[in-house]
């Protein structure tokens, strides 16, 4: 992983999550990709930022090594590497089992959108420093 700060969560497969195969389905997955993204923006940016601006994926990289049945558990990390690129920026995801294997791992690309105009805005250093490691 990245030496930047890492958001976890974890999350429980229930039996809405699980597909006919018996393990958690792939859309599901994307479905929690978004959602420790959206739950690290709001728990570690500014709240002036979060009422003034929004996310939105324009794309996704996913990985599938392993997966979980229903009742298991996928312990998620999420990290922002590298350096934003005027609107967008990459954000690393990481589940693993509780074996610790890891079973998917994503690349998203997110844009930053301003609320009141609807349109891309830069992401500015000021938005993205709680992001970055200490010293970063």
């Amino acid at each position: 992983m990245t030496a930047a700060p890492v958001f976890r969560r974890t999350f429980v497969a229930g039996p809405q999550h699980i597909d006919e195969l018996g393990h958690v389905n792939n859309t599901v997955w994307v479905q929690w990709i978004q959602d420790l993204a959206t739950a690290h923006w709001e728990a570690a940016a500014r709240p002036e930022h979060v009422a003034a601006f929004f996310w939105v994926v324009i794309r996704h990289e996913i990985d599938y090594r392993g997966n979980i049945a229903e009742g298991e558990v996928a312990h998620g990390a999420t990290w922002i590497g590298g350096e934003p690129k005027g609107a967008k920026s990459v954000r690393h995801v990481e589940f693993t089992d509780d074996a610790g294997k890891k079973i998917v791992s994503a690349a998203t690309t997110w844009a930053m959108l301003d609320r009141e105009s609807g349109r891309l805005a830069r992401v500015r250093d000021e938005i993205i420093a709680p992001f970055r490691a200490p010293g970063g």
